[in-house]
């Protein structure tokens, strides 16, 4: 996705979710999904994430990126 496409849909896409999410709202933006398929999607490395103690943060880019990913490939 080029840069441009992509600060765009950063400003469309989720205006109400913080810069960077937890799972549970991770799993709210990808339409309702359990948290073991978030994890899942998240230790693949389909989508980045970091780690503050125990607890997973997602920057809401790499959603992102991974939601223009799966629509190119049609996963």
């Amino acid at each position: 996705m080029s840069i441009l496409k992509t600060n765009e849909a950063y400003q469309i896409l989720f205006p109400d979710y913080p810069d960077v999410v937890n799972i549970k709202q991770l799993c709210e933006m990808l339409g309702g999904i359990c948290e073991k398929t978030g994890y899942r999607l998240l230790h693949s490395g389909k989508i980045k994430f970091f780690t503050v103690g125990r607890c997973v943060r997602i920057p809401k880019i790499h959603v992102i990126d991974y939601l223009s990913v799966a629509e190119s490939q049609n996963v």
